[in-house]
């Protein structure tokens, strides 16, 4: 078998390193550089001809994380790795996945194309905006779920009448996996999209009186979303708010607007973004371990069903 190779870009370094250590395992050495223009130059500084390559880089923005595992991944096509697996804890522009609108573009299928045409050989990945993007490509992708880490924390919340909180019709597959685990009534909130970014709560589904609400979702960006969905839920008399989301892009004043929103006690999330905030609302939960092990056994090439099972 070829030996294995783990690279990092330089997006999320230190989960990099985290899911190195729990393999046992040392990055191996890149050299990543930019001209003074700002263009990204690549080079592998130990041989990789013939070994099993895995590149650790969430695309998240700016763009030039994109493209600097777009060229890590040239670079190792051309230096002849024998498979090339790209590790991406957050797959971005995912959320632009069908024509909404005229005119627009389809960026999920985009960067699908782009990673296949660098060269990649396989795609793992977590908690994609919608699980039909897997579909756009046309080599194998691994879809690990946050579900499968952060579900353990919410075990020790000592909550009864809980109930789990979807913040769009779009997740409600996903809620309703937490609250069958958790043994939780589920809560819809209906939300609309003026625009970008901007999100009005209209109506919410379900019983929410004296419960204690966990909200779910696969990211929260601005902020503005989760926290006027808390504040409703709270208006109509939740007993109290805590958030649980994969991908903490956390862009603009979000960490201001949860830490001082005063419906929303505590807020749980992964490290597939590098940890950018000071508050004691937000708790992270790293998923370098499942990382790891995707990695391991796409390496000796057995199957990663089994890490989709949550065990308490």
């Amino acid at each position: 078998m070829s030996e294995l190779i783990i690279v990092s870009g330089r997006s999320n370094s230190p989960l990099a390193e985290k899911i190195a250590r729990s393999l046992g395992e040392e990055l191996s050495p890149v050299t990543i550089t930019n001209f003074s223009d700002g263009e990204i130059w690549v080079k592998y500084e130990e041989n990789i001809r013939g070994k099993d390559v895995f590149i650790v880089q969430p695309t998240n923005p700016p763009a030039e994380n994109l493209l600097e595992l777009l060229i890590m991944i040239d670079a190792a096509r051309r230096a002849s790795a024998k498979r090339i697996t790209a590790v991406i804890p957050y797959f971005a522009y995912s959320r632009q996945d069908r024509k909404d609108q005229p005119r627009v573009s389809v960026t999920a299928k985009l960067v699908a194309n782009l990673l296949t045409e660098a060269g990649a050989d396989r795609i793992i990945t977590m908690d994609l905006h919608t699980p039909q993007i897997q579909g756009f490509f046309d080599i194998p992708l691994d879809h690990l779920y946050g579900s499968t880490v952060l579900v353990k924390a919410l075990f020790d919340i000592k909550s009864e009448n809980l109930a789990i909180a979807s913040p769009d019709v779009g997740g409600i597959k996903t809620a309703r996996t937490y609250a069958k685990i958790l043994g939780a009534d589920l809560v819809v909130v209906d939300k609309r999209r003026p625009s970008h970014n901007v999100a009005e709560v209209m109506n919410i589904i379900g019983e929410v009186e004296g419960k204690n609400i966990i909200v779910i979702d696969d990211l929260i960006d601005t902020g503005t979303t989760f926290v006027k969905c808390s504040e409703a839920l709270i208006a109509a008399g939740a007993k109290s708010i805590t958030g649980v989301c994969t991908h903490a892009v956390f862009s603009g004043s979000a960490i201001e607007k949860i830490h001082n929103s005063p419906a929303i006690q505590n807020v749980y999330v992964t490290d597939t973004f590098p940890m950018h905030w000071d508050s004691n609302k937000i708790h992270t939960i790293s998923v370098a371990d499942l990382f790891a092990e995707a990695i391991r056994r796409t390496h000796n090439n057995a199957s990663i069903s089994s890490l989709f099972e949550i065990i308490r």
